[in-house]
């Protein structure tokens, strides 16, 4: 979304916990097995570490996050992750207090796998995944053999099927996770789409050689492509993503201030300036709020429920 994070999760855990150590009288620390404890209290802090893969989540709290929240009187740090596993798995651990980087379904999947006491707080501005013209300009000039890139990785790979689906270019099977939908799922290609599957990072260079390109926002951003070039977006809010904390720590006043920062009208206009196209909290009234957190509970229910069929 671009620094390297060249620590291991071992890494930064010991310097977290190192960092930890003047604040012992503090703070209470987490179950050592990583899965948090349900009698844990939450404790008030002056310091807050927060996590966010490297892009525009980063940038955010950069630019605004942390200059916001230092008036208050906090000192905020900083751990750009570049993976999706690494950020939960620090927050559990206490190495970080909040992550910042993940839609609910996905956090629902993953702290119900590796049993993390984590819960979503408050949700932040998402860019969405986007198809973009390559060689052909306009949708309605796909042809039978059309050629569309695609990211290959499942997550991002479920969630472009399920885009050409509702543009009617391929057709899914009933009833199927569509948050792992695959090949395998695929009921009709009538236009015989050919699906060029790669890495999400080369997405933008391909659409000189492909008819279109599905395109993770993040990546469009940094490739120079405006959001607002997309010929169509991603439609569900199932996906704009939320803030992750330990749910121990949900209800502490920090938490609270941090949340107060990402809503501010401050915020929402710097956000509104240069993440234009990204999709934004229902929190902001862009949408209706209880249908798109409905919607991410749905997807998260179908999910589990696909899961447990599967077993």
């Amino acid at each position: 979304m671009n620094t390297a994070f060249k620590l291991s999760l071992a890494g930064v855990i010991a310097l977290a916990l190192s960092a930890c150590g003047q604040q012992q009288q503090a703070q209470t620390p987490a179950a050592a097995s990583g899965t948090g404890a349900a009698s844990a209290v939450a404790v008030e802090k002056s310091e807050i570490r927060i996590g966010t893969t490297p892009g525009d989540f980063a940038d955010m709290v950069k630019e605004q996050i942390q200059p916001a929240l230092e008036k208050q009187g906090y000192k905020v740090t900083l751990t750009e992750f570049p993976d999706y596993v690494t950020p939960n798995k620090a927050l559990a651990e206490s190495a970080i207090d909040i992550n910042v980087f993940q839609h609910k379904p996905y956090l629902d999947g993953f702290k119900e796998e590796h049993k993390l006491d984590l819960v979503e707080v408050f949700q932040i501005p998402t860019a969405p995944l986007g198809i973009y013209a390559g060689k052909i300009a306009k949708l309605e000039e796909v042809k039978d053999g059309s050629t569309v890139a695609v990211p290959n990785d499942p997550s991002n790979f479920a969630r472009a099927l399920v885009m050409m689906d509702e543009l009617g270019w391929i057709k899914l099977k009933d009833n199927i996770d569509p948050l792992k939908a695959s090949k395998a799922d695929i009921a009709e290609n009538s236009k015989n789409i050919k699906l060029v599957e790669m890495e999400a990072a080369n997405l933008p260079r391909s659409r000189q050689d492909v008819d279109f390109a599905v395109v993770n926002g993040n990546y469009a951003m940094s490739s120079g492509m405006k959001l607002t070039e997309a010929l169509f977006q991603e439609p569900s809010f199932a996906y704009v993503n939320w803030s992750a904390v330990r749910t121990a720590d949900k209800d502490s006043k920090w938490v609270k201030d941090v949340e107060a920062a990402y809503n501010s009208d401050e915020f929402k206009t710097y956000a509104k300036t240069k993440f234009a196209g990204y999709k934004y909290p229902a929190a902001w009234g862009e949408q209706g709020a209880a249908a798109a957190v409905a919607e991410a509970s749905a997807a998260s229910v179908a999910a589990s429920v696909a899961a447990s069929a599967a077993k």
